[in-house]
């Protein structure tokens, strides 16, 4: 029996991608990579060979890009490398085996059975219904609640966590990762620890565009140059009425120097002044010393050329 492939099939054939991967791979993947995924999947069904240029060409992408795009979906798993190419993996399985894979989290389920995890459960299905529409994936929760134990963040703690990520549109794992960890480095457990970080960040945030704008910086302040800041305004407790004093002095200098600004204001510290009018005294102390050491060197020069003079006179008279 001689059997012929129907030529308009394709028209009636699709291609299945399970909502797992919606909710787990697509928020962080760059577009161009989805393309490529999209594409190798759609493929992969008819068992071709594919050459990464004709995946360039047919795709409009850059060749470096398909390979970057390759490279990322084998560290997602999302690709399996093969002697002679590629096999695409099953994402169901890969987040089945997350969930049934010993670790040190509980299901969703286990977050229901003891009393002391009630608020902590009520507060993962409300990220769920603010940031995942209801359609959260299953690993988050065990995620959530990992974090919840590593950082020791309360409830609201948590949600502000991911109401931040949300709004910088970074709603991927890393960014909500790296963000925990900053907070956790900065003693935030509680949600007055987040406000008094927050003011204190806002508040550094502004002396940082202020000494920006006064010394006619257009461009980002450096790391070393915002660690400076840091110095001043959390280590010395400066605001922005002191530090200005010893940025006025910028306006004799050819090039701005944050360490020679440093030194100043160490200077300052070094010798307990706190406030405007004790700073403000000391450099008005500093100025009349130099103006009284000018006028004792103008003096002593003056001395010395009349008593040059003199002394050519007499020598005149000797002869």
């Amino acid at each position: 029996m001689k059997l012929e492939q129907n030529d308009k099939s394709l028209l009636f054939s699709s291609t299945e991608i399970p909502d797992v991967f919606f909710t787990e791979y697509l928020p962080s993947m760059n577009g161009d990579f989805i393309k490529v995924y999209f594409y190798i999947l759609f493929m992969s069904k008819f068992n071709k060979d594919v050459k990464i240029n004709d995946l360039s060409k047919t795709l409009a992408i850059p060749f470096p890009t398909v390979q970057d795009a390759l490279k990322y979906l084998e560290d997602q798993k999302l690709l399996i490398k093969l002697p002679t190419g590629y096999s695409v993996a099953n994402i169901q399985e890969i987040e089945l085996s997350k969930l049934y894979s010993p670790k040190v989290t509980s299901s969703p389920e286990d977050l229901q059975k003891t009393a002391i995890n009630q608020e902590r459960a009520k507060a993962i299905e409300n990220i769920n219904e603010l940031f995942f529409q209801g359609v959260m994936s299953p690993s988050w929760y065990g995620d959530i609640e990992l974090w919840f134990n590593k950082y020791n963040f309360t409830e609201q703690v948590m949600l502000a966590l991911f109401s931040y990520a949300y709004e910088n549109r970074a709603l991927n794992r890393g960014y909500i990762q790296t963000v925990a960890e900053a907070w956790s480095k900065n003693n935030i457990v509680t949600f007055d620890d987040l406000e008094a970080y927050e003011e204190k960040r806002d508040k550094l945030n502004k002396i940082k565009k202020s000494i920006a704008k006064k010394l006619g910086i257009t461009r980002n302040l450096t790391t070393y140059e915002e660690e400076y800041i840091i110095k001043w305004t959390q280590e010395y407790k400066y605001d922005m009425s002191i530090i200005e004093i010893a940025l006025k002095k910028s306006s004799s200098m050819n090039t701005i120097s944050f360490d020679y600004f440093d030194k100043v204001i160490s200077d300052w510290h070094s010798k307990g002044l706190s406030t405007v009018n004790e700073v403000q005294a000391y450099v008005t102390s500093i100025k009349e010393k130099d103006k009284r050491i000018k006028q004792i060197e103008k003096k002593t020069l003056n001395y010395n050329y009349t008593q040059s003079t003199f002394d050519n006179l007499e020598s005149l008279y000797d002869n």
